[in-house]
């Protein structure tokens, strides 16, 4: 089998946009942990599932696979800082100015466009990563445009702010259904 160079394929996939998460767990003495993953998509409805993949070095893979349960934070226009804050190695993630609270039992960041609680539900090898399957035990989002990366640049959806949006009531009666 041929592949390809991966030098030459991590400049092509930089062209996709990703959605910016910030991943989080916490530890048995409740200590919390988390990193920027741009490997994240929903899955399945029914169940609801979601992916993320983490490279097999990833010290919060680790944590995750301790604790079986993550939270993924959905960040939106305005949160490159955080972005970046939970990319650095060594950084003090959750000191400092960012805002964030327990929910679930996991590391929820204050201010993101979205959230979704997980429990850990199946790993799967893949390369020079693993990817975790969530079954999503809580959710929730807020109208806030959505933080993207692509071609090493943060950004959002160019059209975000155009988009018709239903009245609140509508949103309601379809989460009730």
């Amino acid at each position: 089998m041929t592949t390809v160079d991966g030098r030459r394929f991590r400049a092509v996939m930089a062209a996709v946009c990703a959605p910016v998460t910030v991943v989080t767990t916490s530890d048995a003495a409740g200590r919390p942990h988390g990193a920027t993953v741009s490997s994240f998509t929903s899955l399945s409805v029914d169940p609801p599932l979601v992916s993320v993949a983490f490279d097999r070095r990833s010290a919060l893979l680790a944590e995750v696979l301790d604790a079986e349960k993550f939270g993924v934070n959905l960040l939106g226009q305005g949160q490159d800082d955080l972005a970046v804050r939970f990319a650095t190695r060594g950084a003090d993630r959750f000191g400092g100015d960012t805002a964030w609270f327990a929910d679930a039992r996991l590391p929820r960041l204050r201010d993101a466009a979205g959230w979704v609680a997980c429990d850990l539900d199946r790993v799967v090898e893949a390369g020079d990563h693993l990817l975790l399957f969530g079954l999503v035990t809580d959710l929730g989002r807020t109208d806030l445009p959505p933080l993207v990366y692509a071609h090493r640049t943060f950004g959002t959806h160019s059209r975000f702010a155009d988009r018709p949006r239903p009245l609140i009531t509508d949103q309601i009666a379809a989460c009730a259904r």
